[in-house]
């Protein structure tokens, strides 16, 4: 199959990410011509939020995006305070208590997005693209998109894949804490009772990727295991994702990314492609090493803590909710002191100057970590300290832009520009049938 030059699938990218930064700053050139202040910059931006949680608590809790907080980090209150213009609210379905039963709360989870959207059309839109993100702010709307976190949610369907792509899904993380059995999780990779790939990918993995840049879904690495990582980066035709992840070189976790992997997902993508992006994570153990090592150091009290809850719920005759486990989990954590918000401003940092200023993002893990969050940064109304911090390190209002948002634009529309030239040929076959020749 004959491919197009990346140059020829850049040309469609690159004019709408050129309506995007047009529609995010179109005072910029006047601001320009006086020292804007952190607070003009931010609200010159389009604010993308690569990843929260939000969805559990509309379908689990009955929480209205019109609602107090209640403990949580996003409402419409929030959002318009901090400027947020579009969130990617993950789709997760817990893989213990949703065993069995992932396509259900993966379509569930969805349905409670749109319902969020139904019920505030004059604040909010669903999108699925760069375009609709830039019609959104112009018309001074909350776009609201959706990624499925953790690739068990398609059940080793692709025929699942391409329906949640349908439901509006533009981004899937291929694992969560579990690995999948055709993609493997940087949290079991050692665990000798769990089965893993040989390579990172299965056959069948690699056949999700590809169907992933086909279809325009971009392929998100957080939680993968190193390997995965690397195998993913071979297989993709198109600049891939870390929607919520920090740097190891600051916080020694499996769930960071080293320089040698911040450099690759800047690199990734076609010859020609201008490389993927990584959104950093606001979770205090993935910023700070001492807030990691505290909270290890609970993790067997927080254990027996759950499994008493678990143990309670269920004599009761009642299913658990990973809201309440969290909220257990929250009160014993809440003892550990945050980490101050500079350290998750040198994640930010780190990340830029290893893979460049082009290829971070900030995906906050808003209503999955609440109670775990930098001093400081308490909801998405706090988020302009993060362009206020960044201004007082040096970077320029432009760098700002590219940070809040206007990288997560550029790599969607690459994206979309690969999907349409892959959709311009026939379909190859898949990995996993029969070929005569060498698989890559």
């Amino acid at each position: 199959m004959r491919i197009l030059g990346k140059s020829a699938i850049l040309l469609g990218a690159a004019a709408a990410v050129v309506c995007a930064q047009t529609v995010m700053h179109p005072h910029a050139k006047n601001m320009t011509a006086k020292a804007m202040s952190p607070e003009e910059v931010h609200a010159s931006a389009i604010v993308i939020d690569g990843h929260a949680d939000t969805a559990q608590r509309f379908l689990d809790e009955g929480f209205d995006l019109d609602d107090p907080l209640g403990g949580g980090n996003i409402n419409l209150k929030t959002v318009r305070e901090g400027n947020l213009g579009a969130e990617f609210f993950a789709i997760w379905a817990e893989p213990t208590l949703y065993k069995g039963q992932y396509a259900r709360r993966t379509l569930e989870l969805i349905d409670a997005v749109k319902e969020q959207v139904a019920r505030h059309p004059q604040e909010m839109v669903l999108a699925v693209s760069p375009e609709e993100i830039g019609e959104a702010h112009r018309e001074h709307k909350f776009a609201a998109l959706m990624g499925i976190e953790g690739g068990h949610s398609i059940e080793g369907s692709l025929a699942l894949l391409r329906q949640y792509y349908a439901l509006g899904v533009r981004y899937m993380t291929l694992t969560w804490n579990n690995s999948n059995g055709w993609a493997d999780s940087s949290s079991d990779v050692n665990d000798p009772n769990v089965p893993h790939t040989q390579d990172g990918l299965s056959e069948f993995g690699k056949d999700v990727v590809y169907e992933m840049n086909r279809l325009g879904m971009m392929v998100d690495v957080s939680h993968v295991s190193d390997k995965t990582f690397y195998r993913t980066l071979i297989i993709s035709r198109a600049p891939v994702i870390a929607s919520h992840s920090g740097a190891r070189a600051l916080c020694d976790t499996p769930r960071n990314l080293s320089d040698d992997m911040i450099r690759a997902i800047a690199e990734s993508g076609g010859p020609d492609s201008k490389g993927g992006l990584v959104m950093v994570n606001f979770y205090s153990a993935f910023l700070s090493q001492r807030y990691l090592e505290a909270q290890r150091a609970m993790k067997p009290e927080v254990d027996r803590a759950v499994a008493d809850l678990e143990a309670r719920d269920k004599a009761d005759g009642r299913a658990v909710t990973f809201g309440e486990i969290d909220r257990v989990r929250r009160s014993y954590y809440d003892r550990i002191p945050r980490p101050p918000l500079s350290l998750l401003i040198d994640h930010i940092d780190h990340i830029a100057k290893v893979g460049g200023v082009d290829h971070v993002g900030i995906g906050s893990d808003f209503d999955g970590v609440s109670g775990r969050l930098p001093e400081g940064m308490d909801s998405a109304a706090d988020l302009p300290k993060i362009t206020a911090a960044l201004m007082a390190r040096g970077y320029s209002a432009e760098d700002c832009r590219k940070i809040l948002g206007g990288n997560l634009l550029r790599v969607f529309g690459e994206v979309e520009a690969v999907s349409r030239q892959l959709q311009a040929y026939p379909a190859r076959p898949r990995i996993t049938e029969r070929q005569p020749f060498a698989k890559q």
